[in-house]
């Protein structure tokens, strides 16, 4: 008889970046679920399996039980970009956006119905003020009223990777366990860690386009904003990476040699969230812009799935065990990341 492992389920899974994670640590994934088609296509390339479609259209019954809930419910409603966004055209945000606010719900429905032992939701920083800091509670409130206890924080991936990303985490648990988010140690990462040797020339800067940046930058500039190209420091960090990389990659520029400066190659991108050398991109360049920069922080979910797991085992409540933990091929100068913040292994 085959022998049944600690699981969990990936909702809103994009290119599964939150299912790395927690593979790594020796869990198991029993269902996924991602309703874009070409996020569904690097998926299925990376774990051999189709994630099923809305989840909306799925009904709890149709999802397996499972050990822990992980999901990076959509954020475009909560982040100040959406917000901004949605403001300038007249449009709602947050949880009055018809479709992607809403969702949460979808998220709350299923822990009601499969009542996990545990969750991991991530989303971006500015859920806690958004309208005043209602959204966040009625989040905190409906996952309480569901009989979790609540944990949140706000990390910096930048810690770990050349990267200012801040992205709140919400770590909810059936029962009152002790529970403690990792501590990331500051590794002082470099942009230049993750940069290709030698890249093509298609991802260098035009002279027409590096010259209606500069023109735009000072524009702003001489109005008081600070609207502009992120012209990168190679030993600093970069700005976020976004899903709007792929229209001219404006926030996150190489500096080069008597060359304009060039975009990030989507390989410079995966290694900018922390995934594998061995992580597969198998679509358009524009799509893959788009995926990373929705997706996680790799090594920052794996620090704190590590330590879930680590609660439940210390207060005995894991029906199944643990495999082996899994150890991700990086690139040579991500595996210090990865051993100075004790992650692996």
């Amino acid at each position: 008889m085959s022998i049944v492992y600690f699981n969990f389920i990936d909702l809103f899974a994009g290119i599964g970046g939150m299912r790395l994670a927690f593979e790594s640590t020796g869990a198991i994934c029993n269902f996924s679920s991602e309703w874009d088609k070409f996020s569904q296509q690097t998926y299925i390339a990376n774990f051999g399996e189709q994630p099923v479609g809305d989840i909306t259209q799925i009904p709890s019954s149709q999802i397996p039980d499972h050990d822990i809930l992980v999901g990076g419910f959509p954020c475009q409603p909560f982040s100040i970009a959406g917000v901004s966004k949605h403001n300038s055209l007249g449009n709602d945000h947050g949880f009055e956006h018809p479709t992607q606010g809403t969702l949460f719900f979808e998220v709350a429905r299923i822990i009601k119905d499969k009542k996990p032992k545990a969750f991991l939701l991530e989303n971006v920083k500015n859920l806690v003020s958004h309208d005043r800091g209602k959204t966040f509670t009625i989040i905190k409130e409906t996952l309480e009223e569901l009989g979790y206890y609540i944990h949140h924080q706000v990390f910096d991936a930048a810690a770990i990777l050349p990267q200012h990303r801040e992205r709140i985490f919400i770590v909810g648990f059936r029962e009152p366990i002790t529970f403690k988010f990792p501590v990331l140690p500051n590794c002082y990462p470099q942009i230049k860690d993750i940069l290709e040797t030698n890249v093509e020339d298609k991802y260098t800067l035009t002279d027409h386009l590096w010259e209606y940046l500069q023109n735009y930058a000072e524009k702003h500039r001489a109005k008081g904003n600070g609207f502009g190209y992120g012209l990168v420091d190679l030993e600093g960090i970069s700005r976020t990476l976004s899903a709007r990389y792929y229209k001219d990659g404006s926030e996150i520029l190489i500096p080069q040699k008597d060359k304009n400066p060039r975009r990030l190659t989507p390989r410079e991108c995966a290694r900018l969230m922390g995934f594998p050398e061995t992580f597969k991109i198998v679509t358009s360049d524009t799509r893959a812009y788009k995926q990373f920069g929705n997706s996680v922080a790799v090594p920052v979910v794996q620090a704190i799935a590590k330590e879930m797991i680590i609660s439940l085992q210390n207060h005995k409540l894991l029906s199944y065990p643990v495999r082996s933990p899994l150890q991700l091929k990086l690139f040579e100068n991500q595996n210090l990341y990865y051993e100075k913040t004790g992650t692996l292994g």
